[in-house]
């Protein structure tokens, strides 16, 4: 019976992986990757010899038709993973996951990491309802987007690169004010890892004065 796994990877330690995703992993026809060169490093490092294929936001809509019609015809069973953290999640994976509902192929998500559960939960704002608003537009529609959430009353949560997180902290600042309550962590899981709770204006002044580096989660309390 054809089936794709939807496989949570580490976000930076690798002890993070679950044992039920290195079962997985080893017994799947083929492991589908958003970066082959470094799904190969977790593989190889747990002794896992599984095929791989490319499969990004680059290439999945030209795949992804091919991809089904291998899983349904061959009554394949195929692992999705993306670099770190689950797919789907401000990575690929929808678009595969709706076309195998729509042709009948069973899905199946395991638990695991996400970057912005750990973030939330360190940053001590209110975690009973949120938002999760992944990365902000890059050019068209970001300004509307930030217009939408001026109002937000719950907890909302943002991912940023370390080549926007100033200009990101900026918009922040006067969209939402430079005394909202606010936290961001870098480096999750990893060595250097750190969540820094404060207002949103004294977190700019932080990283405008430090180097930035790492991918950054960014939680900020929602209108009061």
């Amino acid at each position: 019976m054809p089936k794709l796994y939807v496989i949570p990877t580490p976000i930076g330690n690798l002890e993070d992986i679950t044992l039920r995703a290195l079962k997985v992993l080893k017994e799947v026809d083929l492991v589908l990757a958003e970066d082959t060169r470094q799904i190969s490093k977790l593989l190889q490092h747990f002794e896992i010899n599984t095929a791989k294929r490319a499969y990004h936001q680059h290439n999945e809509h030209k795949l992804v038709d091919n991809i089904v019609k291998e899983l349904k015809d061959d009554d394949k069973i195929f692992a999705l993973v993306s670099d770190a953290g689950t797919p789907a999640i401000s990575d690929p994976g929808y678009l595969i996951v709706k076309k195998c509902i729509e042709n009948n192929i069973k899905v199946e998500c395991l638990p695991g990491a996400t970057a912005f559960i750990p973030a939330l939960v360190e940053s001590g704002l209110p975690s009973t309802t949120f938002c999760f608003e992944g990365f902000l537009p890059h050019k068209k529609g970001r300004t509307k987007k930030l217009k939408e959430l001026e109002d937000e009353t719950r907890t909302m949560i943002f991912y940023e690169s370390p080549y926007r997180l100033l200009k990101t902290l900026k918009q922040f600042t006067e969209y939402f004010g430079a005394d909202r309550e606010a936290s961001i962590s870098r480096e999750l899981t990893k060595i250097y890892a750190e969540t820094i709770s404060s207002t949103i204006g004294e977190l700019l002044k932080h990283f405008e004065n430090n180097i930035i580096k790492g991918e950054f989660v960014i939680i900020i309390n929602g209108k009061k």
